[in-house]
């Protein structure tokens, strides 16, 4: 029988992806400070070196370190991660709720250029414009996947708002003379927090795995120790003897991220969803 005490829980398989998500955003902070060495620079003699106590999981083709590279590669996700969410976030909710709340011709105007943005295959939107510059940086990086990633939570905001405003708290609050500015601050965004905070915690996983498959292009960050340009190398020194664990390395990381971003994002939609909360 589900109680409400154990309706208010997180699955198992969403507190484990909160752990692994939390672990990550450590290291990505604190990273640079538990690098070991230098993640731009080695020494050419220990280049190819095999995992030992001086080098956890060995060296690159240039001596530089792997661990301390992961190390670094996790500042760069998380610092791109978070911004482009953040960013896209603010910017489709605030789209999507002009949206559901006007409605008429403002909705269409708004939801049609979303629709067009969406039918465009996004990687290639990303590609076409980082590859405008010769040698993209990260503000440029992050700008192209804000591009076509708040279109995402503005749907999610209409959805919301489009049932919201019909409801019975919001129709007495209009009623009562309440400014649309107040109703949707006090009745409206409070109601989105859950949604936008499931669709943020999946679109973790989403921007790194495409910021990564830019940097796998060389179309990301102009850095050798993003996780997609370590996975670039790998693929190139695939079948030197004892660099398959630089190979496997970025790929795992990439892959523990976005399994940490799913589980955690479907742990919330089920404690946050009241349809599955009053199941």
């Amino acid at each position: 029988m589900t109680t409400p005490a154990t309706r208010t829980r997180l699955p198992p398989s969403g507190r484990v992806g909160l752990v692994l998500l939390g672990t990550f955003v450590v290291l990505g902070v604190l990273g640079p400070y538990l690098a070991p060495y230098d993640a731009a620079h080695g020494v050419l003699a220990d280049r190819f070196a095999a995992a030992s106590g001086a080098h956890w999981i060995g060296t690159d083709s240039a001596g530089i370190d792997v661990l301390s590279q992961l190390l670094w590669g996790a500042r760069e996700a998380l610092v791109i991660s978070t911004c482009v969410v953040a960013i896209s976030a603010v910017v489709g909710v605030g789209i999507g709720t002009v949206a559901g709340w006007f409605g008429g011709w403002v909705d269409e105007v708004l939801m049609r250029f979303v629709d067009i943005l969406m039918a465009f295959p996004g990687i290639l939107m990303n590609i076409a414009i980082v590859a405008a510059v010769r040698k993209p940086g990260l503000g440029l990086v992050m700008a192209a996947l804000i591009a076509n990633v708040w279109v995402g939570y503005a749907r999610v905001a209409r959805a919301q708002v489009l049932s919201l405003r019909e409801l019975e708290f919001v129709a007495a609050a209009r009623a009562i003379g309440a400014t649309p500015w107040r109703v949707v601050r006090r009745h409206i965004a409070p109601n989105l927090i859950g949604p936008v905070m499931v669709q943020a915690t999946f679109g973790i996983g989403t921007v790194i795995a495409v910021e990564a498959t830019l940097s796998f292009l060389g179309l990301g960050p102009n850095l050798t120790y993003t996780w997609g340009a370590m996975l670039d190398q790998g693929r190139t020194f695939l079948y030197h003897p004892g660099f398959v664990t630089y190979a496997l390395a970025p790929g795992l990381a990439i892959m523990w991220v976005i399994l940490a971003a799913n589980l955690a994002g479907d742990g919330l939609r089920d404690r946050l969803d009241p349809r599955v909360r009053g199941g």
